[in-house]
């Protein structure tokens, strides 16, 4: 009952001007930092991790900004949820589209890694074409149904589940459908290996370069990023890679980790470090949470 009814109070929201819906997301950041003390933890063990030579204080600076960006990502998914294409369409500017044209009509995988405006440039991608992509069942029923939902609003999206495995996606591929894919959360390595993100071994698929060879697939990185203020968000497509797969996994997995890394460092705030992206370690070493 609470969870719907938290719904419905973001149902309310959508309504309102995008510079207030800004404004209660960032309020609401500010309002979750002292209370969210685990995923606080987690976002100072990463940054610790990823950037020794950077002071707690700055650390500590840093993840407050993300809590604003992590409730801001959340509840703008209001606007995403419920409101017109056309309202979408006016809050996102989009550079690079040439990259996503010309990879249409053949395999492709759109790589969407975690920065809290992902699922505004989602939305954008689904209106355009027809795309496959994975979920995560959710511990409340009636939020995976809603989530299921509210991503497949526009044309016919194809979602299916982890437990599903990749033969729907690659089969989806095939009718040059994208394959919209976020490569970057700890899954552990049975299907990855370990590798430097960061320069920490973190467990990272490397099903990105074996899903390109069985399909042919380019592989066009898109980065959604939130602006300040009630400006709205840039999705940005990047040129296919080039010489990928290259026949070395693990090199293809440390190309991708090292394209994020750069991604991050241009707006560290907006990076998904409230995850325990370090969770896996390698046998016989400590555990960081």
């Amino acid at each position: 009952m609470l969870v719907r009814f938290g719904v419905f109070i973001l149902w309310l929201i959508h309504f309102l001007p995008f510079r207030i819906i800004v404004a209660i997301g960032n309020g609401l950041g500010m309002l979750a930092y002292p209370f969210a003390a685990e995923r606080r933890k987690v976002g100072m063990i990463n940054l610790r991790l990823c950037f020794p030579e950077m002071s707690e204080a700055a650390r500590r600076k840093l993840v407050r900004a993300h809590f604003r960006m992590f409730m801001r990502g959340l509840i703008e998914r209001c606007i995403l949820w419920w409101s017109s294409a056309e309202r979408i369409n006016s809050l996102i500017r989009v550079e690079g589209i040439e990259h996503f044209e010309a990879a249409k009509g053949q395999p492709m995988i759109l790589l969407t890694p975690h920065f809290v405006g992902m699922d505004a440039g989602g939305q954008w991608i689904a209106q355009q074409i027809d795309t496959v992509c994975m979920y995560a069942n959710q511990k409340n029923v009636y939020m995976t149904e809603l989530l299921l939902e509210k991503r497949a609003r526009f044309r016919n999206q194809h979602l299916y589940s982890r437990q599903e495995g990749l033969r729907p996606i690659i089969k989806g591929m095939k009718e040059n459908m994208p394959f919209i894919y976020p490569p970057d959360q700890d899954q552990g390595v049975r299907d990855g290996a370990f590798i430097p993100f960061f320069g920490v071994p973190a467990a990272t698929m490397t099903s990105v370069p074996r899903i390109a060879k069985m399909t042919g697939a380019k592989i066009v990185p898109s980065i959604t990023r939130v602006l300040p203020g009630g400006q709205g968000y840039v999705l940005t497509f990047y040129p296919a890679w080039e010489n990928y797969p290259s026949g070395d996994e693990i090199a293809d997995a440390r190309r991708m980790n090292e394209f994020i890394e750069q991604r991050a460092l241009e707006m560290p705030e907006q990076y998904f470090w409230l995850h325990k992206r370090f969770k896996t370690r390698p046998e016989g070493e400590k555990r960081f949470y």
